[in-house]
Order: structure tokens, then C-alpha cells, then sequence
């Protein structure tokens, strides 16, 4: 998932600019390509997304306990029951619309403290790239997990929020590395340094010479960021360390391993929230890869004919053969 970019890898949102003699330096617009991986990813997460939205409009109180406990699907129930009676649809609805809260939270959260530390310490230089620099990379050292863990065992009655706020605290000094390289080799270029000797602001510089050659990278890295919270957050849950009197897919699974779900083999019980985080994980990968071959060109995949252009002939197989011996 990370990104490497180097100068010979530039993405087309910073291509060099093309020097005409008489002419201000200008920039080429990112373009996105609609990629079969792109279209796929958006329309799960969007899907997932309404699901996430309406659905606990619709569903009953997913902590009502009624007489039907571990009732197979159907009868009512369209995802049957829980050990306790309670209505496992229910709880997916209310499951999805808290671990996508937490996925979002957590994704803004590293955004911003990516972006602060940095895009503003690589444009400012000197002192204050230093120790923004240096903060970073103390934060980047600090065990996350078990971080989380300590935090989490301490607070009593912890909220979505509180676990989003722990999680983006703990995830945000990657990203930021991330930002900070791509940001050293773009306030190098001529329509930046054509910005700064026209007298521009600085937050003006940033915001419209800068950010937007940023854009590309900073949409990967809110979807990376929201893939570590949401899994992260079913991690701790899973442990028994996530939030408390919410649902969420990895409150989902603690409960069911704490009801013995799969020894009864209530499969109703534990493979709805467990299929949500894989299906819902895989489509954000796949919308992150379609970002990461938009930046990077040389990730792009080639089309069949391209492909077939570069098989060799049997003569040229043959050649090769030759050589080799």
C-alpha cells in the first residue's frame, strides 16, 4: 500500500511543465481513468455505504432480547437470531453504520495531521521541517497497537469517537512521511517558485499551487488510513478492547465468539460482520490500487494488445536460446 515515488515515477497531476519561451509556466490536470477495478471498488462502497446510512432507519432495536435464541435465518428474522434472541440483521445495520463512522473519522483525523506536518513543515524548510520532521518520526516508532491496547484498557466506557481518536492518533505519522517527500519535490518546480517570486501568500501557495498537485496521493492515503481504522478497530473489539454499548462488525464477532457461535454452528451469527469487513476491505484496496496506477504510471496495467506486442516469435525464442548456451 505504500507508495514510492521518485522523479523518474512523476504522476500526471505534477508532470514537468513545458516551457514556452513568452509564456507562464502551466500546469497539466490530473485526469482520473475509470478502471473496471475503480468502478467495482465505488459501487461496493457505495452500496455498503446506503446500507450503512438507511438501514438502522428500517431495522428493529438490535438490543432486543426475545424467546428465539441461535433461530436459523428466515421466520422474520433475515439473518436470524443471537444467542439472546437479538436480531442479527439488526445489529449488521447498526454494526455497519458505526465501523464506517469510525473508518471516516479515522481517515479525516490522518488527513489533517498528515497534511499539517507534512505539507506545511516540507514547504516552510528549515526549523520548522525539523521538527516537524522530528515529531513525525517519533510518533512513526511508537508501537501502535499496543498503544491502542494501553489506552483502551484504561478508559471504562469508550465511544466510537474516543476509539477513532486513538487510532487516527497512533496511524497518522506514515501518511505524513508519505506527503512530506512528494511535497519536497513539488515546491521545486517552476510554476511554485514563478508563485513565490510573484509575491504570492504563502497559504496561497499552498493551497492553490500545491494542494492540488496533492490530491491524487492525499485520496490514497484517506483510503488507507480508513482501511487501518476499520480493521483496527475490528481488532480491538475482537479482544474485547472496543467501544462499549456500540455495535460494530468487530463488536460483532467478540459477541459471537463469546456466544460460541461457531461451535453451535451458527454461521448466521458470525459470518455476516466477517463478510462486510472483507468485502468492504477488498473494495477500498481496490479503489486505492486504481489511485496508486493513476499516480504512478508505471503501475498502470497494460492492455492485451500491448501485452501480446511484447511476446517474443519462436525465432526470436530460438535466438535467445542460442545465446543463452
Amino acid at each position: 500500500m505504500s507508495l514510492i515515488l521518485t522523479e523518474s515515477t512523476r504522476p500526471e497531476a505534477v508532470e514537468s511543465t513545458e516551457h514556452v519561451p513568452g509564456a507562464a509556466p502551466r500546469r497539466r490536470r490530473f485526469r482520473p481513468r475509470l478502471t473496471v477495478k475503480l468502478v467495482v471498488g465505488v459501487t461496493i462502497v457505495a452500496v455498503i455505504g446506503l446500507f450503512a446510512i438507511f438501514g438502522p432507519m428500517v431495522v428493529q432495536d438490535p438490543s432486543a432480547i426475545s424467546d428465539v435464541g441461535l433461530q436459523p435465518p428466515g421466520d422474520g428474522h433475515l439473518l436470524g437470531t443471537t444467542q439472546t434472541g437479538q436480531d442479527v440483521f439488526a445489529q449488521l445495520a447498526y454494526a455497519s453504520r458505526g465501523s464506517l463512522t469510525i473508518g471516516v473519522v479515522v481517515g479525516v483525523l490522518t488527513l489533517l495531521l498528515s497534511s499539517l506536518f507534512g505539507i506545511v513543515g516540507a514547504y516552510a524548510g528549515g526549523v520548522t521541517d525539523e521538527l516537524f520532521n522530528l515529531f513525525t518520526n517519533i510518533a512513526l516508532v511508537i508501537p501502535g497497537l499496543p498503544l491502542v491496547i494501553i489506552i483502551s484498557s484504561y478508559v471504562p466506557n469508550k465511544s466510537v469517537w474516543l476509539i477513532a481518536v486513538v487510532l487516527a492518533i497512533t496511524g497518522w505519522a506514515g501518511s505524513a512521511r508519505v506527503i512530506r517527500g512528494f511535497t519536497l519535490s513539488v515546491r521545486g518546480r517552476d510554476y511554485v517558485l514563478a508563485s513565490k517570486v510573484a509575491g504570492e501568500r504563502t497559504w496561497r501557495v499552498i493551497l492553490v499551487e500545491i494542494l492540488p498537485n496533492l490530491l491524487p496521493l492525499l485520496a490514497s492515503q484517506f483510503v488507507f488510513a480508513t482501511v487501518f481504522a476499520i480493521l483496527g478497530e475490528a481488532g480491538l473489539s475482537f479482544l474485547g478492547l472496543g467501544a462499549t454499548n456500540s455495535f460494530t462488525w468487530g463488536t460483532m464477532l467478540y459477541y459471537a465468539q463469546n456466544g460460541l457461535a461457531l461451535r453451535l454452528g451458527a454461521w448466521w451469527w458470525f459470518v455476516p460482520p466477517g463478510l462486510m469487513l472483507a468485502v468492504f476491505g477488498a473494495a477500498l484496496s481496490l479503489i486505492n490500487f486504481s489511485i496508486d496506477e493513476a499516480i504512478n504510471p508505471k503501475l498502470r496495467s497494460q492492455t492485451r494488445s500491448q501485452r501480446k506486442s511484447w511476446r517474443l516469435s519462436e525465432a526470436q525464442l530460438e535466438d535467445v536460446k542460442e545465446d543463452s548456451l
